[in-house]
């Protein structure tokens, strides 16, 4: 029996927030993670993946999540901290950030990958139970709400943050490391929203290889 869970207790039962990130892949940028708990009765047609739907339909797909959900939250983790702690634990820091601010506390987390969130991104507490699952936001539907959320947040952020940096197209790569954006770089230089420890860059200096973490579509 699991020690978070009452006698006759399954894991249906269990209040459950789906987690996923989006950005984890960028060379500018924060990493940014979603928290979702939804309703049993949700109404969301077309939810799946962030990656596999046009902006629009994230677009329109959040609003509808947010209207549904349980609740929902957010966690970031700038470039700053990517740079100095890593892109994993980075990441583990925006999830564990999305968890603690949701409104109903969850005691099921599923979260995107193949990785758990570490305790001490979560206060340490220890009344969460953890899955991973290998392409969630394919397979979950609080993951996938989860993930629309994360994207079309930094999405937006971007485009604000393109016009303080202009130059670099961030509103069009959204911080990738396109062609263009890597001519950019060439061209001006990174800005104070880059990841300095990332390949391409700084293309004459050697970093340290960043830890990996199994997420679709990095």
């Amino acid at each position: 029996m699991d020690g978070n869970m009452l006698p006759g207790m399954t894991c249906d039962d269990l209040v459950m927030a789906g987690i996923d990130e989006a950005g984890r892949g960028c060379l500018a940028g924060p990493v940014v993670a979603g928290a979702v708990i939804l309703p049993a009765d949700y109404d969301l047609p077309g939810l799946t993946d962030s990656k596999k739907i046009d902006e629009a339909t994230r677009d329109r797909l959040a609003d509808a999540i947010k209207e549904q959900a349980v609740c929902w939250a957010l966690g970031v983790s700038r470039a700053q901290l990517v740079d100095r702690i890593n892109i994993l634990q980075a990441t583990f820091r925006a999830m564990g950030r999305s968890v603690l601010h949701l409104k109903t506390k969850p005691q099921m987390l599923m979260i995107d990958g193949n990785k758990t969130i570490p305790s001490q991104y979560l206060n340490r507490e220890s009344g969460y139970r953890q899955e991973a699952v290998v392409k969630g936001d394919l397979k979950v539907p609080a993951i996938s709400a989860a993930s629309i959320l994360a994207k079309t947040f930094r999405d937006s952020l971007m485009v604000q943050l393109d016009k303080r940096y202009p130059g670099y197209g961030f509103a069009v790569h959204k911080g990738y490391g396109t062609k263009v954006h890597l001519g950019a770089i060439r061209e001006l230089g990174p800005c104070l929203i880059h990841r300095v420890t990332f390949k391409g860059v700084l293309p004459d200096k050697k970093v340290k290889k960043q830890e990996s973490m199994c997420l679709p579509g990095i």
